[in-house]
């Protein structure tokens, strides 16, 4: 949802990340009145980049082990993996998440949140500010001023 990219490209600003954006959306366009209300005076000054397709995203940035794929499908915790500053992180749609052939040909580069109860899953831009956060904590000296 347009409000959860405002939120998520908020919080890559405050960490200095890129924000890669893939299509197709599940909710239409992105347009900046949506994003701009999560996203505050941010979004202007954040770098965030948009491709068509994974194909176009996977030639600008070659799948590697470091790209973590955030699933409710396994049973790795994010905060096992060691995490480096340049890493990649996917997100899914809030409805059904990453595509299967995508989780199958990753499995072990997919990493859950995990929950107390039965929860199908959290809010998208929850997510990635835990992973995002796990990531700099592990990294945070390389952050410091």
């Amino acid at each position: 949802m347009p409000g959860n990219v405002g939120t998520i490209g908020r919080l890559a600003f405050a960490l200095n990340s890129t924000l890669h954006l893939i299509k197709p959306y599940g909710f239409g366009e992105i347009s900046v009145k949506e994003v701009r209300r999560a996203g505050l005076d941010y979004w202007f000054e954040l770098d965030v980049r948009e491709y068509d397709n994974i194909e176009e995203f996977w030639l600008k940035n070659p799948m590697s082990p470091r790209h973590f794929m955030a699933t409710t499908k396994t049973t790795k915790n994010y905060f096992e993996p060691s995490y480096q500053p340049d890493d990649y992180f996917y997100f899914g749609r809030e409805d059904n998440g990453l595509p299967q052939s995508m989780l199958d040909k990753n499995s072990s580069s997919c990493i859950t949140i995990p929950m107390a109860n039965q929860a199908r899953s959290l809010n998208m831009a929850n997510s990635v500010s835990i992973i995002a956060y796990e990531a700099l904590r592990q990294n945070f000296s390389q952050f410091e001023s």
